[in-house]
Order: structure tokens, then C-alpha cells, then sequence
């Protein structure tokens, strides 16, 4: 199959609680099915007798009529003591492709992706995952058990997802930002299940590992450093992990004074391709000191580098997009926009922050001890990198998003630069995007 035409972008290719249902078994499952006969999970009856959990069963339909012809919502239950709400558009049966969101996101945010891969030929899937929209089974509580949140369990989840479908292996996994994590240690820990993998907005690379012997590592400076050289810029600042990982962003993110739907409203605009400090983005220089990499980072825009004395909904109604804007803004309509903020208004974001609390926070010490469990492993599965030309995460890597998968990838097939896309190319050049993952899917 030849590769579908591209344009505005550039390819750089490179060789080498626990919830039960309470269904039965026959209402869980239907008969004969186009996998050969094995009996898969029904979508029909379990839709039917799945009642949807409060507080969204009063909410309207998950994703607000805003979703493309074909595309529905579904739960599947007891899938790793979860009952996971999920996008699903193709025929189930067909090839599975898993797409995984970021943060703050949900599987809606795939939603202009998916109907390319249905018609394509593929069934794909995109799940809120635990801690996010309407996926339930977790403990919501500031003080709950973190050891469900990170990384381990949450790729076990990917993997009961994908038993629960009737399947046992994909045709790849896809993850955005805080999903990259997932995807890329599903890729890691079983190439078998997970044998393509690609990477959105956040490259990836091989998991950290032990010193070997007579190695010595130390790092330039701490994060108690760092955060001391942020405070005395000026205007003083603070990292945004740090804010994320903090308290303080719980209960701020209970109480939004502008409303939840104008902070994702500017939160989009923000990191998206359009925000004027996102133009013209040069890769972030080499930090060898806490002084050197406070005044370096303080180049990004402040939702990465905050004003010390203001929470993020302070931040964000700061630089909140004009009237115009919003009503022009096409690529993420206010209808959209209202879905984020509905469903976070019923999530909240307690499970949505143990990202940064816990499962990216290497400081946490069962983070580090999970990852190094697989020290001295690479990504081996064919790879590739997707990210915004004017994204700013993309380009605090060494080497800016060109530096992508030169150490740790095996089998590392390219970074595809989207133009006019930031933070969230899937969204904002839904059609490039698609043709980028299917074009991987068909030539690997």
C-alpha cells in the first residue's frame, strides 16, 4: 500500500476498589466472532446492562454530540478491578490499535484520529485511564494507596483492557504525553503484546538503570537547588512538576474561579500552535548548573515556569485567548472545549495529579524502583516520534525533538515534525497525524 500524501509536515527518517458488574457470562459474551471464533466481550449487552456510575450519570452523553460518525462510548468491566469508559470506533474483531492520552486529557482527546484507522481497517480504542474521566474503580481520596497509579499497574490495565476485548496482542500502542510513559514501557515489558510503538509530544527513551561498577553518577544539581535559583528570578518562579505535584494544586483545582471550561480553554491555547511564545522555538541549551538551567528554562512560557505567588488557574486566566479567538478557534470548538471542563468538574483532578505526585516523579522512591527493575533495556519494537513544530515540550530534550530515539531504540524509524501544532498535534492536525500513525502501522 502506497503511503498517504502528506502536507504542512516534515519526516526525518533514521535507519535503525475493585467495581463488579454482576453480568453473566452470557451476557458478557457473544458467540463466534471475525477472530475465528473466540468469544468476545459483547458490546451491545453490556452497554445495556453496565449502569454508568455517579456522579456522571447525570451528566449528558460522554463527549457532548462532538463526536465523529462512527466513534462510540463504551464501558468494559472488570478490566484490572476497574470498569474502564473508553472511545471505540471499527469493527471489534479486526486489528486493535490502543491510543493512550495524555495529561490533563481523556481517550477523547483521540477522537480526530480514530475514524482514519476504522477506515483503514482497524479496530482502535482509546480508554480514560485510572484517574481520569469516567473510568471508575480507583480511590479518589488525596491520601490513597499510590501504588495503583503507577506505572506497573497502569500497563497491567492496558493489558486486562485488551484480554477484556477478546484479544492478545495489538497492532501498537500510542501514547500522548503522560501516555508515552504507559506506551512505552507496555513496548518495554511485552513487545510480544505491544509490537509498535509511537510516541506523541513526549519522545521517550529507555528506562533508567543501575550504575554499573566503578561508574559514579551525580546529578549537576538537585531539585531543592533548582527550585532555590527559581525563586530568586525575577518575577520569582517555580517548576510546573513541582506545582502539579504539590497540595496546593488539588485544592486549587477544586475551586476554579474563572470555571473549569475557560481554564482548559486557555490551557489549550497555551501550549497549543497558535500561542505566540510558542513561535520560532530553538531547543533548550545544555544546564550545567541550577543557576544556568533556572534562567534557561525561564525562556518557556509560564505555564512550564509559573510566577511563584500564582496557582495555575491564576495563570491560565492571564493569558486567556480573546472573544474573537474562542469563535474563530476551529480546531477546538467551545462545545469541545466544554467537554474537558465537564468531565474534570465530575473527575476532579485528585487521580489525574498522581502523573506528577507519583508515577513521573523519579524522586518517589517506588517510581525509581519500578523502572530500574528494567535497567539495561531497550525499546526493540520498530518506533517512532510525532510532535508540534511549535511545541515547547518537544523541544526541552537535548537536541530539541530531533534528538529523539538516538539512545535506547533498537528499531527507531524517524520523528515526524507536525507544522502548526503544539502540545497537541492529534488535535490540531488530526489528518496529518492519522496519516503519519497508518502509514507506520502499514510499512512495519
Amino acid at each position: 500500500m502506497k503511503d498517504l500524501p502528506l502536507t504542512r509536515s516534515a519526516s526525518f527518517d533514521r535507519a535503525g476498589d475493585t467495581t463488579r458488574s454482576g453480568l453473566s457470562r452470557r451476557e458478557l459474551l457473544v458467540g463466534a466472532s471475525a477472530l475465528g471464533g473466540m468469544a468476545l466481550a459483547s458490546t451491545a449487552s453490556a452497554q445495556r446492562a453496565i449502569t454508568t456510575p455517579p456522579p456522571y450519570d447525570k451528566l449528558p452523553p460522554y463527549g457532548r454530540n462532538t463526536l465523529p460518525a462512527g466513534l462510540r462510548p463504551r464501558l468494559v468491566p472488570n478490566v484490572n478491578g476497574l470498569t474502564v469508559n473508553m472511545l471505540e470506533a471499527g469493527t471489534q474483531g479486526r486489528p486493535l490499535v490502543l491510543l493512550l492520552h495524555g495529561f490533563p486529557n481523556l481517550g477523547y482527546s483521540w477522537r480526530k484520529v480514530m475514524p482514519a484507522f476504522a477506515v483503514a481497517g482497524y479496530y482502535v480504542i482509546a480508554p480514560d485511564c485510572r484517574g481520569f474521566g469516567r473510568t471508575v474503580g480507583w480511590d479518589k481520596s488525596w491520601d490513597a494507596d499510590p501504588t495503583p497509579f503507577l506505572m506497573l499497574n497502569m500497563v497491567r490495565d492496558q493489558i486486562a483492557l485488551v484480554y477484556a476485548l477478546g484479544y492478545r496482542n495489538t497492532e501498537m500502542v500510542v501514547g500522548h504525553d503522560q501516555g508515552q510513559l504507559l506506551a512505552t514501557y507496555a513496548a518495554i515489558i511485552r513487545p510480544d503484546l505491544f509490537p509498535r510503538l509511537t510516541t506523541v509530544s513526549s519522545a521517550g527513551g529507555a528506562p533508567p538503570s543501575f550504575p554499573l561498577s566503578g561508574e559514579e553518577r551525580k546529578p549537576a544539581y538537585t531539585n531543592t537547588e533548582l527550585d532555590a535559583e527559581y525563586a530568586k528570578l525575577n518575577p520569582p518562579r517555580r517548576g510546573y512538576q513541582d506545582y502539579w505535584a504539590s497540595k496546593q494544586a488539588d485544592e486549587d483545582m477544586k475551586h476554579v474561579p474563572q470555571g473549569m471550561s475557560d481554564f482548559f480553554r486557555a490551557f489549550y491555547y497555551m501550549k497549543g500552535g497558535e500561542f505566540p511564545g510558542n513561535q520560532n522555538l530553538t531547543p533548550l541549551k545544555p544546564m550545567p548548573t541550577a543557576k544556568a538551567a533556572a534562567e534557561e528554562n525561564a525562556r518557556m512560557p509560564e505555564y512550564y515556569v509559573m510566577r511563584r505567588d500564582r496557582s495555575m488557574p491564576a495563570t491560565m486566566a492571564a493569558y486567556m485567548p480573546s472573544r474573537e479567538y474562542i469563535a474563530n478557534c476551529k480546531w477546538f470548538t467551545q462545545t469541545e472545549c466544554d467537554v474537558y471542563g465537564q468531565e474534570y468538574s465530575a473527575s476532579g483532578w485528585t487521580g489525574a495529579l498522581h502523573e506528577y505526585r507519583h508515577r513521573r516523579n523519579n524522586a518517589f522512591p517506588a517510581t525509581l524502583a519500578e523502572q530500574l527493575t528494567f535497567s539495561g533495556r531497550t525499546i526493540d519494537v520498530p518506533a517512532q516520534f510525532i510532535a508540534g513544530k511549535q511545541d515547547w515540550g518537544a523541544n526541552r530534550i537535548r537536541g530539541g525533538p530531533m534528538g529523539a530515539g538516538q539512545t535506547g531504540f533498537k528499531n527507531f524509524k524517524g520523528v515526524r515534525l507536525v507544522d502548526g501544532a503544539g502540545h497537541w498535534p492529534h488535535e490540531e492536525q488530526p489528518e496529518i497525524v492519522s496519516q503519519h500513525l497508518i502509514n507506520f502501522l502499514k510499512s512495519t
